[in-house]
């Protein structure tokens, strides 16, 4: 019963921003679209409002090709990661009295926390270039060094 209402909590929370970047990534390329004098999308639905729906299942249904010398493991890993990491700072917003999924006295300090474990989702996907593409190790290192300096600032 417990875990049924974490996944509610964190469903309630994570489907309406996800919900809400999907519609405003639509009005960005939208607004792109009028800027280049051509149509943005509206193919799909009325005045291409069912879009978002056709990306995200597209990106669903999406066939995942794992190169063959990789660590699978570092491969998937690292991408949920990142995604979960990034969701992880909605979690103390109250946004009704019975939908916040953490009630957390040192709420800043939580969401800096929070913000600071997104860098081991690049480290985790850099660790995977380097392994197949030695070339890119030089970029790679340059961005962890950002990506640390970053959050020394």
């Amino acid at each position: 019963m417990f875990a049924i209402e974490i996944l509610l909590s964190f469903l309630t929370i994570a489907v309406p921003i996800l919900v809400s970047v999907a519609y405003l990534t639509l009005a960005e390329r939208k607004v792109m679209g009028g800027m280049q004098q051509r149509f943005g999308p509206n193919s799909v639905g009325f005045w291409g409002l069912l879009q978002p729906a056709a990306d995200g299942l597209k990106l669903l249904l999406k066939e995942s090709v794992i190169p063959a010398n990789s660590n699978t493991f570092s491969f998937i890993f690292a991408p949920i990661l990142t995604f979960f990491l990034s969701l992880i700072g909605w979690s103390i917003i109250p946004f009704s009295s019975f939908s916040y999924f953490a009630n957390v006295n040192l709420s800043l300090l939580f969401v800096f926390a929070a913000s600071a474990l997104g860098v081991y989702g690049v480290i985790l996907s850099g660790y995977q270039v380097i392994q197949n593409m030695p070339f890119l190790v030089h970029y790679e290192v340059q961005l962890k060094w950002f990506l640390m300096k970053y959050q020394l600032v």
